[in-house]
């Protein structure tokens, strides 16, 4: 196969069709990033946006969706570091603080009024998966902007933790505590709110 008909094959943009295809994806992409149903319209037409002014740096190695979502994705990143510029990092010294109410000083294990609790998600049912999305969403909104951020990076887009902190300039350190502190909050909240 030659470079013409490689090229030949490669994915055709075309933006008059995007917001058909591929609006409801790009919401639901966005909504669960941000929890902000105004700011996740407004990053789709911004990714839309972009898209149609960056048209030409499309290479066609990718599906439009694809394509899309990578540029949906930056603006995410982009709306993460807005968020958090400013804000206060914590100190390795804050690490523990207030952590004894969840762990023996000496051992490090969990108090056992603190032990987690089983959630009773067995098997799949389709509302109870609606119903503990909205709770998780909901847990997630309580968190400070930065916790969030780290908290969405790594485990919703599976990021690596040097991308985390590159992206929204925070040390490996301060990573370890936020997502600790992020994960006791998140932990707690579902199991005041779910069981």
């Amino acid at each position: 196969m030659d470079n013409k008909e490689i090229i030949a094959e490669r994915t055709q943009l075309k933006p008059q069709g995007w917001v058909n295809a591929h609006a409801d994806y790009l919401y639901a992409y966005t909504i669960t990033r941000v929890n902000n149903e105004e700011q996740a319209r407004d990053l789709v037409q911004e990714t839309f946006l972009a898209a149609l002014e960056g048209m030409h740096k499309f290479e066609g190695k990718s599906s439009e969706r694809t394509w899309l979502t990578a540029i949906l994705r930056n603006k995410i990143i982009d709306t993460y570091r807005k968020k958090t510029k400013g804000l206060k990092t914590l100190s390795i010294n804050d690490a523990y603080a207030g952590e004894t109410e969840f762990f023996w000083n000496e051992e490090g294990h969990w108090h056992q009024e603190h032990w987690p609790a089983h959630f009773g998600i067995d098997h799949i049912d389709p509302l109870a998966a609606k119903e503990f999305n909205h709770i998780l969403q909901k847990c997630m909104q309580k968190l400070p902007a930065l916790w969030l951020s780290v908290f969405t990076m790594k485990h919703m887009d599976d990021e690596t933790t040097d991308t985390v902190c590159a992206e929204l300039k925070i040390t490996a350190s301060n990573f370890w505590v936020i997502i600790h502190r992020a994960k006791l909050n998140m932990r707690a909240c579902l199991q005041k709110n779910w069981m």
